[in-house]
């Protein structure tokens, strides 16, 4: 039996970390603690108690717990379980533990529906995405969501301990520490490095460096499509938003060591110009150049152009009087505003009405007043000039011409 299985807590008091929801009087705990069990979907990383708490229930409630996994069950599988309800098999309820629930296509979640509704079973189910996009919305309506965190290292190195502890080996906290710190707040394979130092220790004694070499790059999460993903980004993009160039150069940090090179690209110059946007045109220009060096020099190296990008982005004025402009302008589009064309900007057409239209280059300052919009937006303003010094000249030099 795997460690992580032969040391998993018991009962609620004994899980790393979740006080948010299993602390005395939180809310998850005052519903197991009621017995009154309703359906339920935990959301959050691997690794960090979502089956433990369902065993807990199970255990605590009498309940005869099932477990199926999204990524391997099918229809029939579902229905073989529910075939027990009212025998001597279930004698306590079903509880079924639905992990990764998301790999479950709508059909599939579908089938549920009727036993939860009938209450011949009590479901849990977990999922690492959020369920919000990836749970059938008749599911969710019918279950509470819970969300478990990732774990810190001082939440983990008990767990270490107890897995050091049955393992019987000598360790110093430098050791349990560097392990905690290294699983990326996943007390799962946190214990699974326990396990491989008990495979390569000398003479019993585990070393600082036998556990680095073992957590690798495992302490940190992410994937190419889900929350992590797109959560890192949003770290990044937010901390050059808001001129912290320390956060945004950890989250770069993280980028790169996932070897994910095109979104940084695409986020940094997206970042250029929603943010930094008319406070500091030529941004663009330069977070392209770096953005064209990284691609054309890839990893290692490409970590000098990016960083240098990133720098320049969170130190650089800021504005989005560019991106609230043409947001503005969508808004009224997509609301079947305005249409058609004042008669003097449209093409040339075959007929005999004139066009009237004013040739701005044939007057002073190649400026003349009209009118752009159509009739029902002309007095529509969509672009409002920044407080920064770009937008202030611009400003000046407008009203210059209207004098």
């Amino acid at each position: 039996m795997p460690l992580a299985n032969q040391i998993r807590p018991a009962c609620l008091d004994e899980i790393a970390g979740q006080t948010h929801l299993i602390a005395q009087g939180k809310p998850l705990r005052r519903i197991i603690e009621s017995g009154q069990i309703p359906c339920m979907l935990f959301y959050g990383p691997s690794g960090v108690g979502k089956t433990t708490v369902a065993n807990i229930i199970a255990s605590q409630t009498k309940m005869t717990l099932h477990r199926l996994n999204g990524t391997s069950c099918s229809i029939a599988d579902i229905k073989a379980i529910i075939a027990q309800s009212g025998t001597l098999l279930s004698e306590g309820g079903i509880l079924l533990y639905l992990d990764e629930i998301q790999y479950l296509n709508k059909k599939q979640q579908q089938s549920l529906l009727e036993y939860i509704e009938n209450g011949e079973i009590t479901l849990i189910a977990s999922t690492t995405e959020n369920p919000y996009f990836y749970v059938y919305g008749a599911i969710l309506s019918r279950c509470t969501v819970f969300e478990f965190k990732s774990l810190t290292a001082d939440e983990i190195i008990p767990a270490v301990k107890r897995g050091f502890d049955l393992s019987g080996l000598s360790v110093c906290d430098e050791v349990t520490q560097v392990i905690a710190q290294g699983c990326g707040g996943d007390v799962r394979k946190a214990l699974n490095a326990v396990e491989l130092c008990s495979l390569v220790a000398d003479d019993g004694v585990v070393t600082e460096e036998i556990a680095r070499d073992l957590v690798q790059k495992s302490g940190m999460r992410y994937d190419r499509s889900g929350d992590e993903h797109y959560d890192t980004l949003s770290a990044l993009h937010k901390s050059i938003r808001g001129s912290d160039e320390n956060g945004a150069l950890y989250y770069l940090a993280r980028l790169i060591v996932a070897d994910d090179l095109p979104s940084i690209c695409r986020r940094l110059l997206c970042v250029a110009c929603e943010d930094v946007g008319l406070a500091y045109p030529n941004a663009i220009t330069i977070v392209k150049a770096c953005v064209d060096s990284a691609l054309q020099l890839g990893f290692p190296e490409a970590r000098l152009p990016l960083a240098q990008a990133v720098v320049l982005l969170c130190t650089s004025p800021k504005s989005n009087s560019a991106y609230l402009a043409i947001e503005a302008a969508l808004a009224d589009v997509r609301a079947g505003k305005g249409g058609g064309f004042p008669r003097h900007l449209q093409n040339v057409h075959c007929d005999d009405l004139e066009q009237d239209y004013l040739y701005p280059h044939d007057y002073p300052n190649h400026y003349v007043k009209q009118q752009y919009l159509p009739d029902s937006l002309k007095d529509r303003v969509y672009y409002h000039f920044g407080e920064n010094k770009n937008e202030k000249a611009a400003l000046s030099y407008r009203l210059d011409l209207l004098k």
